[in-house]
């Protein structure tokens, strides 16, 4: 079967976490944007390029003991490390990240683009079987791991083409996390030394990725599976490995079988946007009692089954009641939109999952200068919002809420060009 030609790689929405992803720009396909991947990208611990106090030949030298002393065997170290140079451009997209993020509306329309969709209906059909397969053994739905593999990597079609141990080793020279590109490094010595890949065909994403479902190495070691029983767990080759290797990372981050993702919702009109922060779980039946709009073929879900709302563009814009199972994919990548856009092209490959409200298409996203100047701004005031770093993560969200309350306004959390303005204002 021949797939449609595939829309150029588009860059990810970031919610520089909490998910190793995801606040700026990445590339989508290939990309360094699992949450896999989302500490090495955007953990709000990452700091600036470090200062080198040692060259690369000096710093090779001391890894190579270092991993011998982690029993990894000599001559894959030999064999992996052999005139190993750093990689340009890896320290480039280490150092200089995008400027602005993409809002969820933009990113979502490439997401879930005609083609990759259309692509994604016919994968389930040619590998129906298999697909079943891994459904009977691990409970993840078929039509989120296809999505997985649909924004992953374009259906196997761009994994990443860096070599993963020489873009490992730039990193953990000269990254922005080097103790972590450097554990990185060493399990990818590991998955060599067990015969699973060989280094020229271990390739990947500039952080690291590998696979059709882009896997960091240690996730590799924990995660990956030989679902087709050849002796190897393939995640590069191997569609059987790639998606039941997802499944099995899926299902260890509490799948539940039969629960849906999450799914569109209406708010009354007097709603309480305080409420709509994934940190606030309830019941179906509470959120009945509190107004919410709930689609009839959820009727049958429990009544006792929690529950989060999710405002991905503030309360002008749609409302998502999710479940336990978009936190399992926050688990893969940590960025909201990713786990929405997961969740929307699975309903799409079965022919629904329009949204039905309208996105507030005029809000302009921040810089990085900007929401720095927010932060500051929150920060002045009282309103702590944490460190002041650009990343728009929870403690930035719960201190735009508490300016919102106190200057009664909805508190729905949601940074915009509006907000600064205002806060400029104090």
């Amino acid at each position: 079967m021949r797939l449609l030609p595939a829309h150029a790689p588009f860059t990810m929405p970031s919610r520089l976490p909490t998910t190793l992803l995801l606040g700026c720009a990445l590339a989508l396909t290939a990309c360094a944007s699992s949450a896999l991947t989302a500490e090495l990208n955007h953990s709000p611990e990452a700091s600036s390029a470090v200062e080198q106090t040692v060259d690369f030949e000096q710093w090779l030298a001391g890894f190579r003991q270092r991993a011998l002393t982690q029993g990894v065997d000599q001559d894959i170290i030999q064999q992996a490390t052999r005139e190993l140079s750093p990689d340009p451009a890896v320290i480039r997209a280490d150092q200089h990240q995008p400027e602005f993020s993409r809002p969820v509306w933009e990113y979502l329309e490439g997401a879930l683009s005609t083609i990759r969709i259309n692509n994604g209906q016919l994968l389930l059909q040619e590998h129906a079987d298999l697909l079943t397969a891994i459904e009977q053994r691990y409970g993840v739905d078929r039509h989120i791991l296809v999505a997985i593999w649909g924004l992953e990597s374009n259906f196997g079609g761009n994994m990443g083409n860096r070599k993963v141990v020489r873009s490992l080793a730039t990193l953990a020279h000269q990254g922005r996390r080097p103790e972590f590109a450097e554990t990185q490094l060493l399990a990818a010595l590991t998955i060599l030394q067990r015969g699973d890949i060989s280094v020229d065909a271990m390739v990947g994403s500039w952080a690291g990725a590998m696979g059709q479902t882009q896997f960091i190495p240690t996730t590799y070691n924990s995660h990956a599976v030989d679902f087709d029983g050849n002796g190897k767990r393939d995640i590069w080759s191997s569609k059987a490995d790639a998606l039941a290797s997802a499944a099995n990372y899926l299902q260890a981050s509490n799948w539940q079988s039969g629960q849906p993702w999450g799914f569109e919702t209406r708010l009354p009109e007097d709603f309480d946007y305080a409420k709509a922060d994934l940190n606030q779980r309830r019941s179906l039946a509470e959120w009945r009692e509190a107004g919410l709009y709930l689609p009839e073929r959820y009727n049958s879900l429990e009544a006792d089954s929690t529950a989060a709302i999710l405002l991905p563009a503030g309360h002008r814009g749609p409302a998502f009641l999710v479940f336990d199972n978009f936190h399992s994919i926050l688990r893969y990548n940590s960025s909201t939109s990713y786990a929405l856009a997961i969740g929307l092209l699975s309903e799409r490959l079965q022919g629904r999952g329009e949204i039905q409200a309208s996105w507030p298409t005029q809000d302009q996203p921040l810089s990085r200068e900007q929401r720095h100047e927010l932060q500051q701004i929150l920060t002045d005031y009282g309103f702590e919002p944490g460190e002041v770093d650009g990343i728009l993560g929870a403690n930035t969200r719960a201190a735009i809420r508490r300016f919102q309350q106190e200057h009664q306004l909805p508190a729905d959390g949601y940074a915009n060009l509006k907000l600064l303005q205002l806060l400029r204002k104090l």
